[in-house]
């Protein structure tokens, strides 16, 4: 499996975020990339840079406001005055009105994010832009004829929604994967969430559509982060009803139960029979990271690719959570591993 990677996922860093009430330095920091190259390069798994792909292809998924917001955002705030890394500090709440786009930097902020553990800096653009395109050509080998590819994404993605950003997410990276196999030719693709977070922004994009089967596994939105989407009863709209599904999970569930949900959420892939996967594969479901509440093992995630790969399906797998522990690198690697393995079994 060749691995996609940018080392300009380093020019997004610094800041501090809003975590739980208090202002801290943020957890999605460039180590945690570092310890899954690491691990990878360890694994000898073959690493690849990025290709290229025209801007109007990351307008497949989000708006064209939107992306000019994220391209200007920085210079925007030097403008007005500001230096350092940029943080919303209002947002268009019930009530309040979301049909105007602001001309300020502070509003556009608000208007444009949906929490205060996201900042900005002058190398996030370039970061985040890299990250989509190793996104895409991981999506772009396997439409053209590979089993799997792994995207190293960071930031991550999953919570990027058509015209939002939050999560320490900005463009939604698993969503142009799964748009980009659309487009060449793949009838139906799935996004399989495995992050410890609800997949919102992905679910966001594809709310109304019945050719990308949206399934996340998360800890439950009543208590854990994104809080305000992810829950059981949400299933899509239009002609897209149905075609999501979410499976929130309480803080402390183990391997046991994690894999008899997995389970449930292969059968409803084998149930819609795509032609593709895409898999936003977040470890932080691991144990000991400090943002999550799941109690799976380092030997829990080699089972977790090899159940994966039972489908048999073309597999894109995108980078989404995992934090500064050590382990993040070894899990990621043995998620892949396991995968490889059951594939050619």
């Amino acid at each position: 499996m060749k691995v996609i990677y940018s080392d300009k996922h380093q020019a997004h860093q610094g800041g501090m975020e809003l975590h739980r009430g208090e202002l801290v330095p943020c957890y999605e920091m460039p180590s945690r990339a570092q310890f899954m190259l690491d691990a990878l390069r360890q694994a000898d798994f073959p690493i690849l840079p990025p290709r290229n792909f025209a801007p109007e292809q990351l307008e497949r998924v989000h708006s064209a406001d939107y992306l000019q917001f994220l391209r200007t955002a920085y210079s925007q705030w030097q403008a007005a005055g500001k230096s350092g890394f940029m943080l919303p500090s209002a947002f268009p709440a019930r009530g309040q009105r979301q049909d105007k786009i602001p001309t300020g930097i502070h509003a556009k902020l608000g208007y444009y994010s949906y929490d205060a553990s996201t900042p900005m800096v002058a190398g996030t653009w370039q970061a985040v832009e890299a990250g989509a395109h190793c996104a895409l050509t991981a999506a772009a080998l396997v439409a053209e004829g590979e089993h799997s590819a792994y995207a190293l994404c960071r930031p991550p993605g999953h919570h990027a929604g058509y015209a939002t950003f939050g999560g320490y997410c900005f463009l939604n990276n698993a969503a142009l994967a799964a748009q980009y196999l659309r487009d060449q030719g793949k009838q139906k693709v799935v996004v399989l969430d495995v992050d410890y977070h609800h997949g919102n922004g992905t679910q966001d994009i594809f709310w109304q559509r019945d050719d990308v089967l949206t399934i996340s596994i998360h800890g439950d939105p009543a208590t854990e982060y994104p809080f305000f989407l992810g829950y059981a009863d949400e299933q899509g709209e239009g002609t897209g009803l149905g075609y999501c599904h979410n499976f929130p999970l309480p803080a402390g569930t183990d391997w046991p139960t994690y894999q008899q949900v997995l389970l449930q959420a292969l059968q409803l892939i084998k149930d819609f029979s795509p032609d593709a996967m895409v898999v936003s594969l977040g470890v932080d479901t691991f144990e000991d990271d400090p943002i999550s509440a799941f109690k799976l093992k380092s030997e829990h995630y080699p089972l977790l690719g090899a159940h994966i790969a039972s489908l048999g399906l073309a597999t894109v797998f995108i980078q989404e959570g995992g934090y500064a522990v050590a382990e993040v690198g070894q899990n990621v690697a043995a998620v892949l591993q396991g995968f490889e393995q059951a594939a050619q079994s």
